[in-house]
C-alpha cells in the first residue's frame, strides 16, 4: 500500500514537472509575437491540469492517456526546433571564429579585438591572427564574477613567448536586442558561440563596461597539454561554424564542452559541483593539480585579482603585462600526466554570460 502510494506521489510530480517544462517551451519557443506564446502557455497549462485532476481525482481512463499523447505531440514537435547561424546576431558575437591547424601553425579568423567604452559605444574591429604552437608557454584561467561568489564566467587565455594572448571563451551567442537569461537557457533561446579575443577586449569589457570581478590564475599545465587544449578550441569553433548548437544551461555550456574536450587530453580528470558553480573553480584546480600548491586557494586569489589593474590600464599599456603584475607564473610540468594521474590534471570549465 506504501510503495503504491509513493508510486502514485512520484508519478504525479513527473506529470506536474512535465507540464511546467511544456509551459515553458510553449513560452520561449511557441511561434508569433510574446503576447501569442503566452497565450499558447496558458492554455496548455489549463488543459494539463484538467487532466491531471481527471485523472487523480475522477480516474477518467482517457485522461492519462490524453496526457500522454499531448506531451508526445509537444516533444516531437520540440524536436524539430534546430539551432541557427543566420539570425541578426548582437555585433559582438556575431562573426564565427574559425580555424586552420598545419603542423605549428595556427591561423585564427575573425578575433575579436574591440574597443569598449560602452555595451552599445565600441569600436568593432574583427581580426585575422596567427600563431606558432611551438612558441606556446602559458595558459591562464579568468574568471570574472558576475553573480555572487558563486557563479563566475570561465574563459582561457593562452600566452606566447612573443608577450602576445588570445582568450577563449565558450558562450551564448545572443540575438541584437537579447539579454541572458539562466531559465532561457534550457529552452533553446540562445545558440552557441566560441569566441576569440585579445585580453584587452574581453577582460576589459567585463571588469570596466560590466563592472565584473576578474580574476587570473596561472595553470600548471605541460606544454603538450595546453597545445592539445588550443587546438580543441579550433576544432570546436569549425564545428559550430558548419553545425551550429544550443546553449543549455546545465547540459551543453561552455563548462560541459570544454570539459569534453579537456577530458582527451586526460580521461582521469573528475566531474564536479564546481564546474557547474565556477566560483569554487579555483579549489577544483588546485585538488587536480591545475594549480600550484606552492600557495593557498586564498592567495591565489589575492595576487590573482586584476580588476583594479584592468580598470587603470591606459591604451598605450602592454595590459597582459600590466594585467600580471604580481602575479606568479605557473611552474610548467615537463609532460602531460598519464591517464588517472591526478596530481596534473589540465583545466576545464566555465559558466555562461
Amino acid at each position: 500500500m506504501l510503495a503504491r502510494s509513493v508510486a502514485g506521489a512520484v508519478a504525479g510530480l513527473l506529470l506536474f514537472a512535465s507540464g511546467a517544462w511544456g509551459a515553458l517551451a510553449l513560452s520561449y519557443q511557441l511561434p508569433g509575437p510574446p503576447p501569442a506564446r503566452f497565450g499558447g502557455a496558458i492554455a496548455w497549462s489549463v488543459v494539463y491540469m484538467a487532466l491531471l485532476v481527471a485523472t487523480f481525482g475522477w480516474r477518467a481512463w482517457w485522461a492519462p492517456v490524453s496526457l500522454v499523447v499531448m506531451l508526445g505531440l509537444l516533444i516531437a514537435w520540440w524536436s524539430t526546433i534546430p539551432p541557427r547561424n543566420d539570425r541578426v546576431w548582437a555585433d559582438d558575437v556575431a562573426p564565427l571564429m574559425s580555424g586552420e591547424v598545419q603542423g605549428s601553425h595556427v591561423t585564427l579568423h575573425n578575433v575579436r579585438n574591440f574597443t569598449w567604452r560602452a555595451e552599445d559605444d565600441y569600436d568593432a574591429r574583427w581580426e585575422t591572427r596567427e600563431y606558432d604552437l611551438d612558441h606556446l608557454v602559458s595558459a591562464d584561467a579568468v574568471l570574472s564574477y558576475w553573480s555572487g561568489e558563486a557563479i563566475a564566467h570561465a574563459m582561457l587565455s593562452f600566452g606566447f613567448d612573443d608577450g602576445r594572448h588570445v582568450v577563449f571563451s565558450m558562450e551564448i551567442r545572443r540575438e541584437k536586442g537579447e539579454a541572458f537569461s539562466e531559465v532561457g537557457g534550457f529552452f533553446k533561446q540562445f545558440e552557441l558561440v566560441l569566441i576569440a579575443a585579445d585580453e584587452r577586449d574581453i577582460i576589459r569589457v567585463r571588469t570596466n563596461v560590466r563592472g565584473e570581478d576578474d580574476y587570473l590564475f596561472p595553470l600548471r599545465m605541460p606544454r603538450d597539454a595546453m597545445r592539445s587544449l588550443f587546438v580543441s578550441y579550433v576544432d570546436a569553433a569549425n564545428h559550430l561554424v558548419d553545425r551550429p548548437r544550443f546553449y543549455n544551461t546545465v547540459t551543453s555550456n561552455c563548462t560541459t564542452i570544454v570539459y569534453r574536450m579537456a577530458r582527451r587530453i586526460d580521461s582521469g580528470l573528475p566531474m564536479d559541483i564546481r564546474l557547474l558553480l565556477t566560483g569554487y573553480l579555483p579549489e577544483y584546480l588546485m585538488d587536480n593539480g591545475a594549480l600550484d600548491r606552492r600557495m593557498p586557494v586564498d592567495e591565489w586569489r589575492r595576487l590573482g585579482r586584476i580588476t583594479d589593474r584592468a580598470r587603470a590600464s591606459g591604451p598605450a599599456d602592454d595590459f597582459s603585462a600590466v594585467i600580471r603584475q604580481g602575479v606568479p607564473p605557473a611552474v610548467v610540468p615537463e609532460a602531460s600526466p598519464s591517464s588517472g594521474d591526478s596530481t596534473l590534471k589540465p583545466f576545464a570549465s566555465s559558466a555562461d554570460r
